[in-house]
């Protein structure tokens, strides 16, 4: 692993921030995380992270993950790591052997290794999951940096302190969010099967049971 894959920042507090409300109001699609930028020296090996919550169990006949590069935001998305049943590297001639699965979909978490970082391979990742019964596929899209050297010590004890804090409070509050969402989704369902119900005993007593003042 390389000396500078996510470099902690001051404004690790804003972004956690951004997450929580990005996950506050419900949806029934899935909740993909990742980081909006991550910065890697040239030559070392970085991990770009990407999680995901999902209500139901990940079960590897359904679920499927593809990650895709991009040169710029217009650019054509190029797929070079997919699961479907099993993870299958692509092996673009742009990364050859240097990208390596480090996830666990299991565990919600779907990251890669990208080892021997390249000038080239700046640009934008994205991350696409979708895990049935949930219905829509989640994204997630990560900005590689590729620094030519290492950048200035700075004393940021302050900022881990407040960022360790913040990040504490937020796993909490996104814990409480998706444990509601999943209750939510699992009682609509249940209504959902009630009502299919009540509908087919109400043609069966109508085609099949005639009424007590006709006996």
């Amino acid at each position: 692993m390389g000396r500078g894959p996510w470099l902690l920042q001051p404004c690790l507090c804003l972004s956690g921030l951004s997450l929580l409300f990005s996950l506050a109001p419900p949806s029934l699609g899935m909740e993909v995380m990742a980081p909006v930028t991550v910065n890697a020296l040239n030559g070392s090996s970085v991990r770009l992270p990407c999680t995901f919550n999902s209500c139901y169990k990940v079960e590897n006949k359904q679920f499927s993950l593809n990650w895709t590069y991009q040169v710029c935001d217009n650019c054509t998305e190029e797929l070079f790591l997919q699961f479907r049943l099993k993870i299958m590297n692509k092996q673009l001639d742009r990364f050859g052997d240097r990208v390596q699965f480090t996830g666990n979909p299991s565990k919600y978490d779907v990251s890669f290794t990208l080892r021997d970082v390249q000038l080239e391979d700046e640009g934008t990742y994205n991350c696409y999951v979708l895990n049935p019964p949930d219905r829509n596929r989640g994204h997630g899209r990560i900005q590689l940096k590729v620094l030519t050297e290492e950048p200035p010590k700075r004393d940021s004890t302050v900022a881990v302190i407040v960022g360790a804090s913040v990040g504490g409070f937020l796993a909490v509050v996104i814990l409480v969010l998706v444990i509601v969402k999943c209750v939510r989704r699992k009682k609509q369902q249940r209504l959902n099967t009630d009502d299919q119900k009540t509908e087919e005993e109400g043609k069966t007593d109508g085609e099949g049971n005639p009424d007590e003042g006709t006996k």
